[in-house]
């Protein structure tokens, strides 16, 4: 496969992320899906030990992965480990924006991952999620 085709498929996996996102949170401002999108990544990363986190994101499609794992840092221990400051991570990476409530966003980003991994993937990413925070899984 060429890395044109390859790149271009990648491309086309993550607008099919946003737009199933879109569909679901009834919005129609991609950018502002983009960035809820990304913001719960970060706060799924940021809750996983650094195993677990390397675990999920492999799982993603290619294009998610490398935003899944921007501005990351292995080293530091996970945080986000309650729901309020996951919930708050999400809120943060939307600029707060009032209109966004960071546990629907949450619910229906984890929802894809049900939606998108083998059942056997997701019930080891909703197990390695602290339990404060499964519930948020479907």
């Amino acid at each position: 496969m060429c890395a044109r085709h390859e790149f271009n498929n990648a491309f086309e996996i993550t607008q099919n992320w946003i737009s199933d996102l879109m569909w679901r949170l009834r919005w129609h401002d991609r950018e502002r899906v983009y960035q809820a999108l990304i913001a719960t990544l970060h706060a799924l990363r940021d809750c996983l030990d650094r195993d677990h986190a390397v675990y999920m994101g492999a799982r993603l499609p290619t294009l998610l992965r490398g935003f899944y794992y921007e501005g990351w840092n292995p080293g530091r221990r996970a945080n986000a480990r309650n729901r309020n400051s996951f919930l708050e991570r999400i809120h943060v990476g939307v600029q707060r924006d009032p209109a966004v409530d960071p546990e629907v966003v949450a619910r229906f980003v984890l929802a894809q991952f049900v939606d998108r991994l083998p059942t056997a993937e997701v019930k080891r990413a909703k197990a390695a999620t602290p339990r404060v925070l499964q519930n948020l899984w479907p």
